[in-house]
């Protein structure tokens, strides 16, 4: 889920602090996180053998999740913008010491109380079907996005906008009525659309959900359902010809299986989970052809409540099961120490984590003491609490083919029978978890992750207006003090106030406990060791795949016109 949600603001003096701050705070602990692990003599090369980069082959990346649309903000999940983000541009993109630079954005200009920006942007530039690409696109996507039609859960960063005006053909200015601290990078996340082709069309119909066509530095060429996305490099990319041909998006929903895969040649690319990253690669065949990487991720697994359900309406049996789940148990068992205990929305050693919030300490004791004091109680001897003669039974739903969440909810499963809760695992094919267990709120307890956004602002997943089909707060949260600590945080650039207001949101969240934080994983990346030019950064591996290469004489796939 979602995936993928950025925001950061770097205006000229204020936003330097700000810059140096989050830089300080987090760059230089994730470079020093990131662990690249390989042998000597990797490079699976010849004496006499070029390691000069050379266009060609096909790079084959496995996924368990299938895109859902390739319409960015129409999607929700990682793998569609994983694939989209290949295809489609914005205005600007994070930089690998998380600075903002240009993407469809050359330049910018911000006022000196921040609330106008003034994009000046690419000249020359065109959509892959030819037609010349212009400011008339920006303005394209902008009113589609805040189109009330539009059925996405990230219009409301553009609902900020107060005006927003085509200067000239390649200049495009937005103002804002009240400072919004993320209003740089949220253009970032709004995708540039092609007017030509979508204009006057549902955009929810629009063939470009299957069969996009973009500026980026891969075209589309085909999806067959349930196996693979296919792109091919495009040529005329504006950054520079992508060096391998084909990219192929295989879809696979078992890691077992897409373990075997890689074994076998049939995948170059994916993420291990804990015990291959630690058993499984550990040997000469593995250190000798594969890159196998590790670094700390924004982004954290929870189980979340459906509040509305009648089970998990009182706080006190929320903060009971969180006494009863024993979170380094399932970070030693499940990701074999590869990740840290979850507190709240943000991960360790980042400016707006507070490690100061209230902790649930695994205490089975005190949590059959806390369920008891809410009414629930063995009052039939079978072992299962109830309460005016309805069991505590209810039932954790995740998506199918990830099994850190499946191992994950049978620990919590056995946890929580020691304390008299009987609890059901479901896992469930990704669209249909989605869209009709989560969109329809047909749950009462999932196991998910969020991948969170560089800029603390979670106002999409902790509002209580965001509580629609297709938004983020499909719990049904809310919180008055909270809505308005979220307001209070995305409306100054003064760092320090801004960490106030994260603060004691997380401060509340973890007393009400809407979700039980769970854990922060590491991203275990393995990648062949053809692929050259991979470097680890704090925004992971994939933010150059263009300028990745293989030499000529390692090259193991031909592109045949």
């Amino acid at each position: 889920m979602g995936t993928e949600h950025i925001a950061q603001i770097i205006e000229q003096k204020t936003n330097a602090i700000f810059l140096c701050y989050l830089l300080f705070a987090i760059c230089s602990l994730l470079l020093l996180g990131c662990e690249k692990k390989m042998s000597s003599n990797q490079d699976i090369s010849r004496e006499g053998v070029s390691l000069e980069p050379a266009y060609g082959d096909t790079i084959i990346e496995g996924s368990i999740g299938e895109p859902s649309i390739l319409i960015p903000m129409l999607a929700g999940d990682s793998s569609s913008h994983e694939v989209a983000g290949l295809v489609f541009n914005s205005l600007v993109k994070y930089d690998t010491d998380l600075s903002v630079i240009g993407d469809m954005a050359e330049s910018w200009d911000i006022s000196k109380d921040g609330l106008v920006i003034t994009f000046h942007l690419r000249k020359g530039v065109r959509w892959t079907d030819g037609v010349e690409f212009t400011v008339d696109d920006v303005m394209f996507g902008y009113k589609t996005i805040i189109d009330p039609k539009t059925p996405t859960a990230y219009k409301e960063d553009y609902l900020q906008v107060k005006k927003a005006e085509v200067l000239d053909r390649y200049t495009f200015r937005v103002t804002y009525e009240k400072p919004f601290a993320p209003a740089l990078t949220t253009w970032g996340n709004l995708t540039v659309l092609p007017k030509h082709l979508m204009e006057g069309k549902d955009i929810t119909k629009s063939e470009l959900g299957r069969s996009p066509i973009g500026m980026g530095p891969y075209k589309f060429v085909k999806w067959t359902p349930g196996q693979e996305v296919v792109l091919e490099s495009n040529k005329d990319y504006f950054e520079g010809r992508p060096y391998i041909d084909r990219y192929v998006y295989r879809i696979i929903p078992d890691s077992a299986t897409m373990f075997l895969e890689l074994q076998a040649g049939g995948v170059d690319w994916m993420g291990l989970t804990p015990v291959q990253y630690i058993k499984q690669t550990d040997t000469p065949l593995f250190k000798r052809n594969f890159q196998k990487f590790r670094y700390p991720v924004f982004a954290y697994t929870y189980m979340g409540f459906n509040l509305k359900h009648l089970l998990f309406k009182d706080k006190v049996v929320r903060q009971a099961i969180a006494y009863a789940i024993d979170k380094r148990e399932i970070i030693d068992v499940v990701l074999f120490g590869l990740g840290n205990p979850g507190t709240g929305p943000y991960v360790p050693n980042t400016w707006p984590y507070n490690p100061d919030v209230k902790k649930y300490e695994y205490n089975p004791e005190k949590a059959k003491i806390m369920l008891a004091e809410a009414g629930w109680k063995d009052t039939d001897g079978d072992g299962i609490l109830d309460r005016e003669g309805r069991p505590f039974e209810f039932t954790i739903l995740t998506n199918m083919g990830n099994q850190l969440r499946l191992k994950t909810a049978t620990i919590i499963q056995w946890r929580l029978s020691m304390v008299g809760i009987k609890v059901n695992i479901r896992s469930l094919e990704w669209s249909t978890f989605i869209n009709e267990f989560i969109d329809k709120r047909r749950f009462e307890a999932v196991i998910l992750g969020w991948g969170i956004g560089l800029d603390p602002d979670q106002y999409d997943i902790w509002h209580s207006s965001k509580t629609g089909r297709k938004e983020f707060n499909f719990i049904g949260y809310s919180n008055p003090a909270v809505d308005t600590l979220l307001e209070k945080g995305r409306r100054t650039f003064n760092i320090e106030e801004r960490k106030k207001a994260y603060f004691k949101i997380q401060e509340i969240l973890a007393d009400e406990l809407p979700y039980i934080f769970l854990y922060v994983p590491d991203a275990l990346p393995i990648l062949h060791a053809r692929f050259k030019n991979v470097k680890p950064t704090p925004i992971g591996i994939s933010y150059n795949l263009p300028k990745w290469y293989v030499p000529k004489a390692m090259q193991k796939n031909t592109l045949i016109p």
